[in-house]
């Protein structure tokens, strides 16, 4: 039987397949999808394929609109999306970052084994709940004044180290060490910096969670002990969220904003999501100023927990801060868009890259990465689901050649979340994990069905693809001992 995307995506590996320029008449650059033959059919059906070629029409786009194997349907472009623009004539679209700004990753290590962790799990995470607000709309007990909410927004996570929360070599691990400069409050509106105002420190909903994890196979024992991880049964935390409902605010006003005002630039787009603004104008610089002050809360925001979970280990093992070893490996962001330097038709030029659902891969020997990591390239942090496993993976030159250092940021959906609640039953949900002895606690725990493992594709299968595809290579993997969801 003929599958439906044959004859269109034409075949350059087992890994990648291209969309030709003629696909869709006005396509700028082919598009480009980094999956297995198996994972096609899926991609085709949610008419992901459709979204990678109307990113191609995007004014000033440059080398190929990409996708990442985890890619699903999302708004404008596909989550798993990569595109990067020329920065003389090229856009940037608030679609092409997400609702959840610099939505991202932090992953700490400890000296704990699974030994002692194991039969304390369910008072970890009793604590971890208690200290870190979760759910729909969620505050925390952070209030801020409008001075501290445009500090947090210019400082990120240097805001809250000043506070007391974390510790300075947190911030020398965090992607552009926790601040992206450029940002201006005067750009975020009013609504926005209510919104943030009360949940600095506070987990979110949907997908976000906490994770305890054990260190299950180590690939590469050299590098993985660079990154502070020495033997399997060590114990990791990673935290998954971004910058609440301020970021959500800056995306919705600048949709808003830049769907009426893009035909004053002549620009015509096969899908209005895809709303955007040249760069150099007006538009384009006060949205990238406000997309800078989201994902510089969202540092913020993850740098608060890293405080609080840090105390919630400390309260549980008994231990003191040197002796639990609780220290940062990798903060990396997967929703943002960042002025790099790429090679782009044989010339190093700054290009806006737009990274969707997307992680930074940068390899061994670029400066933007920490001095410890120089010699061996960028922790890439690659979530899976709740009851299976995650992945640690390092950054590549093929990344850097390709793909403009990128490579995939999780598992990617599989069902929608009202389909995923249709087919899980949220009492056999948790058995079925306890069973597997994955301990569970939810914000808003009937929501708990949507974030189902069968909601999402097997990570190991997301993986294979990015290692053999060569646009990150697999460090480390690991599985959930308990897990506490938005």
């Amino acid at each position: 039987m003929t599958s439906p995307w044959q004859g269109i995506l034409k075949k350059i590996d087992d890994y990648r397949w291209e969309i030709p320029q003629n696909y869709k008449t006005g396509m700028k650059v082919p598009g480009l999808v980094y999956a297995s033959e198996p994972m096609l059919s899926q991609i085709w059906e949610e008419h992901a394929i459709e979204q990678i070629a109307n990113v191609a029409f995007l004014p000033g786009i440059v080398g190929k609109s990409m996708a990442m194997p985890d890619i699903h349907w999302g708004y404008g472009f596909p989550i798993g999306g990569v595109a990067a623009t020329r920065i003389s004539d090229g856009v940037i679209s608030p679609g092409g970052v997400g609702f959840d700004i610099n939505c991202g990753t932090r992953l700490l290590r400890t000296n704990l084994s699974v030994r002692e962790v194991q039969p304390k799990i369910d008072e970890l995470l009793a604590e971890l709940f208690a200290k870190i607000p979760s759910g729909v709309g969620g505050s925390g007990n952070i209030k801020l004044s409008q001075p501290d909410m445009d500090s947090v927004m210019t400082r990120g996570g240097n805001w809250a180290l000043e506070k007391g929360m974390g510790e300075s070599e947190d911030i020398s691990l965090t992607e552009e060490c926790g601040s992206l400069s450029g940002a201006n409050p005067d750009r975020v509106s009013p609504k926005a910096k209510t919104r943030g105002s009360s949940q600095l420190g506070t987990l979110g909903s949907g997908n976000h969670f906490l994770e305890v994890q054990v260190v299950a196979e180590i690939f590469d024992p050299e590098v993985a002990s660079v990154f502070g991880v020495q033997e399997t049964g060590q114990v990791l935390f990673l935290i998954h969220t971004g910058s609440r409902g301020l970021g959500h605010q800056v995306c919705t006003d600048y949709v808003q904003l830049l769907n009426e005002t893009v035909r004053k630039y002549g620009i015509n787009l096969p899908d209005r999501q895809l709303a955007c603004a040249p760069l150099k104008s007006e538009d384009g610089q006060n949205y990238l100023a406000a997309m800078a002050c989201a994902s510089n809360y969202a540092w913020a925001n993850r740098q608060c927990i890293t405080q609080w979970a840090r105390d919630a280990f400390m309260k549980v093992f008994e231990k003191g801060r040197q002796d639990l070893g609780m220290n940062q490996i990798y903060d990396v962001a997967h929703n943002i868009a960042k002025i790099e330097e790429h090679m782009v038709d044989g010339k190093m030029q700054n290009v806006c890259v737009h990274r969707k659902g997307a992680t930074r891969s940068f390899p061994a020997g670029r400066p933007e990465i920490p001095a410890i990591y120089r010699k061996v390239g960028q922790p890439v942090i690659i979530p899976g689901d709740m009851g299976r496993y995650s992945y640690v993976a390092v950054g590549t030159e093929t990344a850097m050649k390709e793909t403009f250092g990128s490579t995939c940021h999780g598992a990617g959906r599989m069902l929608s979340r009202s389909l995923a609640k249709k087919a899980a039953s949220v009492p056999q949900l948790m058995e079925n994990l306890r069973a597997q002895g994955i301990s569970v606690m939810a914000g808003d725990i009937d929501s708990l069905a949507e974030e189902a493992p069968e909601a999402y594709k097997d990570v190991a299968d997301v993986v294979e693809v990015t290692h053999k595809a060569g646009i990150a290579r697999n460090i480390f993997k690991t599985r959930p001992l308990g897990v506490i969801k938005g």
